[in-house]
């Protein structure tokens, strides 16, 4: 058997499957907006240690890039990479089982209290808790990278454009995908040349 083959199946057999769902359903139920990822991270890397670092941040550029919720595609994909098709589906239902049934609740609750000003502190308290998380990640992920010139350039471009210049998203990650890959090319060949 291929060497690369045995060493994911080794891998698959290890996450039980009853783990993975209750990681995800912990994940599905703690965490909302921006802040997923961070958490993920910290199940899945640090108190799991079902991916290392790197795999993590690959699977995260996957799920980032992919059309659809992020959170729900790094559930996907990480439960893909851990235990295969089954994996991704108990993932797919540990991250949108309890998130799912919170915003029925919370939409009852909501038109009980959408008259009262003290609910729109809250929430908006609860928007600001999710930059930050996002912030957090985006800072820990940054601190991880290789740091080069040209992908820090293509970095802060992408943030300048979108963020401070309200440049639409979507065309801008489509002209920054293909720099990004044609720069990593270049440093990688520039590290082995």
């Amino acid at each position: 058997m291929d060497q690369p083959v045995e060493a994911q199946l080794r891998r698959q057999e290890k996450v039980p499957l009853s783990d993975l769902l209750i990681s995800f359903l912990r994940l599905g139920a703690s965490s909302f907006g921006g802040g997923v990822s961070g958490w993920t991270h910290r199940e899945i890397v640090e108190r799991r240690g079902w991916l290392d670092e790197d795999n993590f941040l690959k699977t995260l550029t996957i799920a980032q890039i992919l059309p659809g919720a992020n959170p729900v595609n790094l559930a996907v994909y990480i439960g893909l990479k851990l235990r295969g098709w089954t994996g991704a589906a108990l993932a797919f239902t540990g991250m949108l089982a309890p998130a799912f049934t919170v915003i029925l609740v919370m939409s009852f609750f909501y038109e009980q209290i959408n008259g009262y000003e003290a609910a729109h502190t809250v929430l908006r308290g609860l928007a600001c808790v999710g930059i930050a998380s996002s912030l957090t990640m985006g800072i820990k992920t940054g601190k991880r990278l290789r740091r080069h010139a040209v992908p820090i350039l293509i970095a802060v471009t992408v943030f300048v454009t979108v963020g401070v210049l309200r440049w639409p998203l979507v065309p801008v990650v489509a002209v920054s995908i293909p720099l990004s890959i044609v720069a990593a090319f270049f440093v990688k060949e520039k590290k082995h040349g």
